[in-house]
């Protein structure tokens, strides 16, 4: 496993700024990571120093434009990032986590029991289908990291979006063009480009209802 010095050198980059409490807390995410992926397929990265820039780096990277209160909704979770990895620097969150495999809720279950992120509810259902259930403005924030239909999430999530919430996507440059066609309700802030990536960037969009 890698030490604080290494992560801290590999999350430079990203100017996180980690204290040494909270880069202890993405070691022991980072432990259970590498463990449970060799028994289910959680990412195809098997390197170590890629998983803490790839995953770590650009999940928290979101804090360099936002600063994340009340409660967020994290879509397609898969091993938790960006939803879960951000209560390492956000931990009064309240996190809804939607995955529909049942491993994976696993995984993301005992990740939050040991690294002791409370307010965490795992939920398998998928977001048209929550929505469905949940048919009020629950969150202040949307977050979505994997989700390859944007057009549906951002639809959907504008139903359960408080006024004046933010939608937070990691896209590819030309999904990223895409989105401006939400502009009617949606303000979106200059994409900001993920370090180390040529194509990825997070786009942030405040909701405006009319």
């Amino acid at each position: 496993m890698l030490d604080e010095a290494s992560v801290r050198e590999l999350l430079e980059p990203f100017e996180l700024g980690l204290s040494p409490d909270q880069v202890g807390t993405l070691l022991a995410y980072l432990e259970l990571l590498v463990r449970w992926n060799k028994k289910i397929n959680l990412t195809s990265i098997r390197s170590l120093e890629e998983a803490v820039s790839r995953h770590f780096g650009e999940s928290l990277f979101l804090a360099r434009r936002v600063q994340l209160v009340g409660r967020l909704l994290d879509v397609g979770s898969g091993a938790g990032f960006p939803g879960l990895a951000l209560r390492i620097l956000f931990p009064g969150l309240q996190t809804t986590l939607l995955e529909p495999v049942a491993k994976k809720r696993a995984f993301l279950k005992e990740v939050a029991r040991t690294c002791g992120f409370d307010s965490v509810d795992v939920r398998p259902e998928r977001l048209e289908d929550f929505v469905r259930l949940n048919p009020a403005p629950l969150f202040d924030t949307i977050t979505a990291r994997a989700v390859g239909d944007h057009h549906s999430l951002v639809l959907q999530g504008l139903k359960i979006l408080r006024p004046g919430g933010r939608i937070c996507l990691w896209v590819g440059r030309e999904q990223g063009k895409l989105l401006g066609r939400y502009t009617e309700q949606i303000h979106w802030g200059e994409p900001a480009r993920i370090p180390m990536c040529r194509e990825r960037e997070i786009w942030v969009g405040t909701f405006k209802p009319s």
